[in-house]
């Protein structure tokens, strides 16, 4: 079910705080998805997103020392997040929607990079990952391509690409969202279920800002 974004938003921080605040000595391990960011560099990107959208609705983020650590950051991304969260409510429709998959797909990148398993259920999930479907499915429409049938192993469902699907790709819910992510190579891409050669629609995983890695990601 999706929920609105402030909701997803709230239980990203949420999540990522529970993450962080117990593992100082992680605060500058690298982030493999991200390769050339640290745990305490993705974290400042999180917060740096979080302040722009702020003035963009009208708000006016309290300035933040170069040198904060994980501890600052998190203090100052629930701060934000309490002048923001309203203003996403009341902008309604899915104003949020961007912000709330790139924090979602990081908090799933601190997970991999600390070796925790990713929740089972979260509440940015749904919003988040209609993004990544509408992105593929302008990558998928750009290319000329046939139309892509996405499933999830535990039966949700879209279409990627105007027009009735010619093949399908299924995947377990986690290792769907980070395929249409950026995060799985084009080796783990083609592991995934497919009706048909998946050689074809691999292109179309590149988009925006996402590009599956050369080498097995996590």
């Amino acid at each position: 079910m999706t929920v609105p974004d402030f909701v997803g938003y709230r239980a990203v921080r949420r999540g990522v705080r529970a993450l962080l605040a117990p593992r100082p000595e992680e605060h500058l391990a690298p982030v493999p998805a991200c390769p050339e960011w640290t745990v305490t560099d993705l974290l400042g990107h999180l917060v740096a997103i979080a302040g722009r959208v702020l003035e963009r609705h009208g708000g006016s983020p309290a300035e933040l020392p170069g040198t904060a650590g994980v501890p600052e950051l998190l203090d100052h991304w629930d701060a934000l997040g309490e002048q923001l969260d309203p203003r996403l409510e009341e902008a309604g429709g899915r104003e949020g929607d961007v912000m709330v998959m790139d924090a979602y797909t990081h908090e799933l990148d601190l997970c991999a990079a600390l070796g925790v398993a990713p929740p089972e259920e979260h509440a940015a999930w749904a919003r988040s990952i209609e993004v990544l479907v509408s992105g593929l499915s302008g990558s998928i429409e750009k290319r000329g391509l046939p139309p892509l049938h996405l499933r999830t192993t535990d039966g949700a469902e879209w279409t990627a690409g105007p027009g009735r699907p010619s093949a399908s790709v299924t995947a377990p819910r986690h290792e769907l969202y980070r395929a249409l992510a950026g995060r799985r190579s084009p080796a783990q891409l083609t592991t995934l279920e497919w009706s048909g050669e998946p050689e074809r629609w691999l292109p179309a995983f590149t988009w925006g800002p996402f590009s599956p890695p050369e080498l097995p990601g996590v």
